[in-house]
């Protein structure tokens, strides 16, 4: 993936790389529409295309201007940014016709925030090239749930470095931090790595959840003391409520999820990586693809684990805070708070109209050990990203500040930034897991052999 793609696109033009003023963004979602508000907000003109016309009437009402196809949206516009989300959404946008590059003028750049097939950006980055226009890939993390609402979210860019720099403001006022991670197909990459630790922790969470409520231990009880332990992590913290309120995180469809866990599969594949817990989380969504609707929210994966164990997680009368959850006339976030790291997320108040309940001995016992386990597991997918990243050949300091400022931080990898923060590439001989024989308890139910 490291190809020649850099030297043929910055061949396209030798010219200035001048600040950039006008704006196209094709893709006006739940995702694109908070980040047009900041580029319209600190003074960008930007140009849209939706494919579903009702989807951009916010961004036209503070300022955007519409147009009824890519090629138009992308006209005389020095960036072109796709927010879109599947692979063959961003090729047919893009080529054709009626797509953007038929309007982009040379010297312009396209910036893909999707996250998509490496393969199908580095095609349409060659016809690019071709018209003299660059490339960059951007895929977005969100920094907290549903970061793009207030621009908390990181960009992972790939590409050539001059053209990443004149984009760094674009950006950086879409969001909180952008890392520039190499070449075309290390930013899909290093996307998929991050969204491989939530995914784990949101299959092995809800496990763990069953497993204490089929013991009569309150959800909400051993949710908090999931939260207050080492085995906490931005899923469990931010995305279990969307559990215990039974809506299942309405913010992101089970079709995303799916698309790409099998995708970091491939990548797995393609770098000769083992991943034997990755592929068994992959294994859990495409069960969940082929038994529920494409469009049902992501964590409807974790009704999978409630029918294995006989039980419901969902806690009679409380809604998430949260527009997203099951009460969607929730008013938008408005308070946030800065944790030790320096990541700032929403100041939520969960009110639980169930009292707690007394405890005993065993049910204790049973939560300490299933923190006990989340947190293996915490530690096992960390090892797991980290032989991705490394089978890329990015060094470990990278690595860490992409995990840190993405949705995939967990208490296990902030706790170890002195394990990974140096510049140096670790001695691969040594540094790569030993092979597991068995995929954890919390990641299936029933603990299966590895073939």
């Amino acid at each position: 993936m490291k190809g020649n793609l850099v030297s043929a696109v910055e061949a396209v033009s030798a010219a200035h790389l001048r600040d950039v003023e006008r704006i196209g963004f094709i893709g006006t979602g739940s995702m694109g529409r908070p980040m047009i508000a900041k580029l319209l907000e600190t003074g960008y003109l930007v140009e849209v295309y939706d494919i579903d016309p009702a989807a951009g009437r916010d961004v036209l009402q503070k300022g955007a201007m519409w147009h009824d196809t890519p090629r138009d949206a992308a006209r005389d516009c020095d960036i072109l940014i796709t927010c879109l989300p599947l692979p063959r959404d961003v090729f047919d946008n893009m080529t054709g016709e009626q797509g953007a590059l038929a309007g982009m003028p040379s010297g312009s750049v396209w910036i893909d925030t999707s996250t998509t097939d490496y393969h199908n950006t580095l095609e349409i980055a060659r016809i690019a090239a071709a018209i003299g226009v660059h490339s960059l890939e951007a895929p977005v993390s969100n920094l907290s749930h549903m970061g793009v609402d207030f621009a908390n979210v990181s960009f992972f860019v790939g590409g050539p470095s001059g053209v990443y720099r004149r984009c760094q403001r674009a950006l950086e006022t879409m969001g909180a931090v952008s890392f520039h991670v190499g070449d075309i197909g290390q930013g899909q990459s290093v996307k998929l790595l991050t969204n491989l630790l939530f995914y784990t922790a949101a299959v092995a969470s809800g496990h763990a959840l069953c497993q204490g409520v089929q013991e009569s231990v309150p959800a909400q009880q051993a949710w908090r003391s999931f939260v207050a332990s080492s085995a906490n992590s931005v899923a469990i913290e931010q995305f279990v409520p969307f559990l215990l309120d039974g809506s299942y995180d309405r913010s992101c469809t089970l079709e995303i999820t799916v698309k790409d866990m099998g995708l970091t599969v491939q990548l797995a594949d393609e770098l000769g990586v083992g991943l034997p817990i990755g592929r068994a989380v992959e294994k859990r969504y495409s069960q969940a693809g082929r038994k529920f609707d494409r469009y049902d929210s992501h964590l409807r994966l974790v009704e999978l684990a409630e029918a294995a164990f006989g039980v419901r997680l969902q806690v009679p009368g409380y809604r998430a805070p949260s527009k997203y959850g099951a009460d969607p006339a929730h008013p938008p976030d408005q308070e946030f708070l800065t944790d030790p790291v320096g990541r700032i997320k929403p100041k939520r108040e969960h009110v639980f109209p169930l009292d707690d309940v007394p405890l005993s001995d065993i049910q204790i016992q049973l939560l300490k050990s299933l923190v006990d386990q989340l947190t293996d597991v915490n530690r096992l997918i960390l090892d797991e990203a980290f032989d991705l990243g490394r089978g890329m050949g990015l060094n470990d300091a990278l690595l860490y500040d992409v995990i840190t400022w993405s949705v995939g931080a967990s208490a296990w990898s902030d706790s170890h930034a002195q394990q990974y923060g140096n510049e140096d590439l670790i001695d691969l001989s040594g540094a790569i897991a030993p092979p597991l024989t068995t995929v954890p308890h919390l990641i299936h139910p029933f603990t299966e052999k590895l073939s």
